[in-house]
C-alpha cells in the first residue's frame, strides 16, 4: 500500500454545538457536510482545514461517552503548524477562547528550544500548536 496522506480524523462529542463552533470559529475549519440523523447519531459532520479533514459526530442514541484523559491509549493529542505560534496564541485568546493547557503556570511554554501552546476543544480533544519543525 502506498501512504500519500492522512484524510481525516473522527471525533466524537456530546458537545457538539460547542465543538462545531470551536473548530470552525477558532480553528478555521469549514463545514462540507452536516447530516442530521446519520446511522444512530444526531450528527455527522464533515469540516475542512485546507487537505485535512475532521468528522465530527454526536454519539449512537443512548451512548454515554467517556471523558478525554492523556492516560487512554492511542491519539493523545494533534498538532497543527502554525506560521508564528505567539501570534496564533494570541488570536485565540482575543477570540475568547481560554481552555489552555498549563505547564509550569504558563500557558505559552518552551519545549526543546521552541515554544508551543495547547488547548482543550469542548469536546476534550488536546489540540497542539507550534511553528518550529522537529
Amino acid at each position: 500500500m502506498i501512504k500519500r496522506s492522512i484524510h481525516h480524523v473522527c471525533i466524537q462529542t456530546e458537545r457538539y454545538e460547542e465543538s462545531l463552533r470551536f473548530y470552525t470559529e477558532i480553528m478555521g475549519f469549514e463545514i462540507v457536510n452536516e447530516t442530521a440523523g446519520f446511522h444512530g447519531r444526531a450528527y455527522n459532520t464533515w469540516i475542512k482545514l485546507e487537505d485535512f479533514m475532521i468528522e465530527l459526530q454526536t454519539p449512537k442514541n443512548g451512548d454515554k461517552l467517556n471523558e478525554w484523559s492523556n492516560k487512554n491509549a492511542g491519539i493523545v493529542h494533534m498538532c497543527f503548524m502554525v506560521k508564528d505560534v505567539e501570534a496564533e496564541f494570541k488570536r485565540i485568546k482575543s477570540l475568547g477562547y481560554n481552555d489552555f493547557k498549563i505547564k509550569n503556570s504558563e500557558e505559552l511554554y518552551k519545549v526543546e528550544g521552541s515554544y508551543l501552546f495547547k488547548v482543550k476543544a469542548p469536546e476534550g480533544t488536546e489540540i497542539e500548536f507550534r511553528d518550529i519543525e522537529i
